[in-house]
């Protein structure tokens, strides 16, 4: 494992076939999302009309990725009923999709024969994960990349074996 941690939109700059990302939590402590968060909760609500209020440099690192080909995969295996924070996630989560990304969950209840690893990670080509690092209450705590055969091996099918059992975002409600 390494400990220089590239910035995300130069890793998905390198990729050429896919990146797929997995979540696990049910609550994340991200500042960059809190004014967001904080609206949300409030009662605001993006829509797809209002992209110029929330289209930001990761949706168009994503979109310039799906756009030259990679095919870009987010899994979520959320607890029900969901957590606030799911909530306001799932609420946003049409960004991701417009961005080109195709996005599933899988309830927790339905994952419990499945080995998932125990941090959320972004897999770049099947060559290289980028696992993020998360506190009990949520709170970023950093990056670290690991290129290891055996780990991604493992990794790779955790995550398709996720993939094949979650639904597709336009059908999952709660």
């Amino acid at each position: 494992m390494s400990q220089t941690v590239p910035p995300f939109a130069e890793l998905l700059a390198r990729c050429r076939r896919s990146a797929v990302h997995l979540e696990t939590h049910d609550v994340y402590g991200v500042s960059e999302e809190d004014e967001d968060f904080a609206a949300w909760r409030a009662g605001h609500r993006h829509t797809p009309e209002n992209r110029d209020q929330w289209w930001n440099s990761f949706h168009s690192c994503v979109a310039e990725a799906v756009g030259r080909g990679v095919s870009v995969r987010r899994a979520r295996v959320v607890s029900e009923p969901l957590s606030e924070y799911v909530r306001y996630e799932r609420s946003c989560t049409f960004q991701n999709v417009m961005a080109g990304e195709e996005v599933r969950w899988l309830p927790r209840r339905l994952a419990s024969d499945l080995l998932i690893p125990g941090n959320d990670l972004w897999l770049f080509d099947n060559g290289l994960i980028r696992f993020g690092l998360f506190s009990g209450d949520g709170a970023f705590v950093g990056h670290t990349l690991c290129d290891d055969p055996d780990v991604i091996k493992s990794v790779s099918e955790a995550f398709e074996s996720i993939w094949s059992r979650a639904l597709p975002h336009d059908r999952y409600t709660v």
